[in-house]
């Protein structure tokens, strides 16, 4: 790891850099909040990258927590770095700049730690954008031992096989603990004089949540695995999510950044939840977030108070998977309602979902932004809900979304996906009949018929879920799914029904990459080699590069999404946290007698 004195570009960047650059706002730091400490007299010294844009990244409630967390260690630097957009991107290789960090400026490689945070799949290709940017090569056994070392968190590290080629460390579950335990061992390592792969064994044999892929081979028989095992002796061979027991006190920054541009959510954001008492079959994130914890509403409220006033935002956000299943939501909103009408502080609840509680909710939220009300319905169908293990009865959405118009909402916002085992072209066809019903609620209040926007996506069988032995459905499938809907829009003359489509192609590619094996890497680095990154992005998401690139090792990208895996065979990311094999087959088993009924 880096050894020398940081590279600090701050001349260059202003002006060789920033007078070139369409948005100078997501390059400059020096934000309201920011915390900038002495590169040259910290032991150790993070990047905490994000692989998209500053006004996404920034919006990442688990960023924003981990540089605070790191920043109060002492002797410890975390500064931040996102992906720079296409013109930025431009400057950079052609003034040769590398890729810096915004408090100090300082180039990538001149931290001993580059960290990304890691939450969808299509941001494989900016990781290694951003590696390349920063003069480091794209794969771990190609780096020096003066390279920093690059470690990787959050979502994907439970399914992280197709990157493993590019990461020297995993960390799984929740950071807050974990990267102070991190650090203090790498600080003693360093200080021993160790080598980088002494750190890792050292990290390797010490933490249940950490997962060194280099210690580690596959074997297969063509595409299926017959084989994981460690390279060195006494390495483990499964790993665990790190849990926070203690989330009352888990840490939470009381003084954010402020941003200079406009960012997504521009809002404090309080998670008090963590986990989800629901077990919908398609969601990773509610079998590996476990298990359930609650923040008080007491915390919640002096979190809120102490955020607020260090920042000036005018909305509370209260996070979780399942904002509604929070036991003292009524209390929580009541108090922060009371304490923040008069300064204009309003309070958002994304996430809500649909029950006896949602009923209840809107006589209270008289401080929540009244634009509109978001709902997963997720399937149009009560025989589907119980198939994906989410029963919400039609009588409690009609009764919510009534009781939602009548406390002064005008619009609904509703999610569904289609591709469910057990899934027919009825079930499609009733998301627009059930949307329509919804819209003339309305009428009972205003006589207006509701505008509704409605998103649609395609399931990806995700790692960690029952559903991940399941193959994706056909691309013909959703295609004709999609032309189904808005026909049927057409036939009821649904004009207040707006539908939305997430991208088919980009679907059937997160399916292929979610349950990869390490061989995909080669496709993943092909892909970006050919111009592939911002894959989240419609304006340069292009489907006929990962084509390509897939054919060029002789694989059929279709083929891969669609694959049924089988019960007995090992899973490319069964070793990496999640529950028991066991007991998510359990629940495919329930789920494929519900599709048999």
């Amino acid at each position: 790891m880096n050894t020398g004195q940081p590279i600090i570009l701050a001349d260059r960047i202003d002006k060789e850099f920033l007078p070139f650059v369409t948005k100078p706002a997501r390059y400059i730091g020096g934000e309201i909040n920011q915390i900038k400490k002495n590169l040259s007299q910290c032991q150790l010294s993070y990047a905490l990258c994000f692989p998209d844009v500053y006004e996404v990244g920034m919006s990442n409630t688990g960023m924003a927590i981990i540089y605070d967390v790191l920043n109060s260690i002492d002797s410890t630097a975390a500064e931040r770095v996102f992906a720079p957009w296409s013109d930025a991107e431009d400057i950079l290789r052609q003034k040769q700049i590398p890729l810096f960090s915004l408090e100090s400026k300082a180039a990538l490689k001149s931290f001993d730690i580059v960290a990304f945070s890691i939450t969808s799949e299509l941001c494989y290709t900016n990781i290694l954008n951003m590696l390349d940017l920063g003069g480091l090569d794209v794969r771990s056994k190609n780096r020096s031992e003066d390279d920093p070392l690059v470690i990787a968190g959050a979502g994907m590290a439970n399914c992280c096989e197709p990157i493993a080629p590019f990461i020297d460390l995993f960390v799984l579950g929740e950071a807050e603990h974990t990267v102070v335990q991190l650090t203090e061992l790498i600080k003693a390592q360093r200080q021993a004089g160790t080598t980088k792969k002494q750190i890792l064994l050292a990290v390797a044999k010490q933490f249940n949540w950490a997962y060194a892929p280099c210690l580690y081979e596959f074997q297969y028989d063509g595409e299926k695995i017959t084989a994981f095992q460690p390279l060195e002796p006494g390495l483990p061979t499964e790993f665990e999510n790190a849990v926070v027991d203690d989330f009352e006190n888990a840490p939470v920054p009381l003084r954010p950044i402020v941003p200079f541009p406009q960012i997504i959510h521009e809002r404090v954001s309080i998670e008090i939840m963590r986990g989800c008492p629901g077990r919908c079959r398609f969601c990773q994130a509610s079998y590996c977030r476990r298990p359930v914890r609650y923040r008080s509403g007491e915390k919640i409220f002096e979190l809120a108070k102490a955020a607020c006033h260090a920042t000036g935002f005018d909305t509370v956000s209260l996070l979780s998977l399942s904002t509604a299943d929070y036991p003292h939501l009524e209390e929580v909103v009541a108090r922060l309602h009371e304490y923040f009408n008069d300064k204009y502080v309003g309070i958002s609840m994304p996430s809500l979902r649909v029950d006896q509680q949602l009923k209840l909710l809107p006589a209270l939220l008289t401080s929540v932004r009244k634009s509109g009300i978001t709902i997963a319905v997720e399937a149009a169908t009560e025989k589907l809900r119980k198939i994906i293990n989410k029963p919400l009865k039609d009588s409690d959405l009609f009764d919510a979304v009534s009781a939602a118009f009548g406390a002064g909402y005008k619009q609904l916002k509703l999610y569904f996906m289609v591709g469910f085992p057990g899934e027919n072209m009825q079930d499609i066809a009733q998301i627009v009949r059930l949307s329509h019903e919804l819209a003339k609620l309305r009428k009972a209040v205003d006589h207006r018929t509701a505008n509704i926007n409605i998103t649609i996506s395609w399931l990806v069988p995700k790692p960690h879920t029952p559903f991940a032995w399941l193959p994706q459905k056909p691309k013909q499938y959703f295609e004709d799914a999609k032309e189904l809907i808005l026909q049927e829009k057409k036939k009821l003359r649904a004009k207040s029904l707006q539908f939305k489509f997430h991208d088919i192609e980009r679907s059937i590619l997160e399916a292929a990459l979610a349950r990869g094996t390490r061989k995909a890497a080669d496709v993943i680095e092909t892909a970006w080699q050919k111009g592939a990154k911002f894959d989240l992005w419609n304006e340069c998401f292009n489907a006929a590069i990962w084509q390509e690139a897939f054919e060029k090792h002789g694989l059929n990208l279709e083929d891969i999404a669609q694959r049924q895996f089988q019960v007995d065979e090992i899973l490319g990311w069964q070793h990496l946290g999640g529950p028991e094999k066991s007991y998510l087959l359990k629940h495919l088993d329930q789920a494929m007698s519900l599709v048999e009924e």
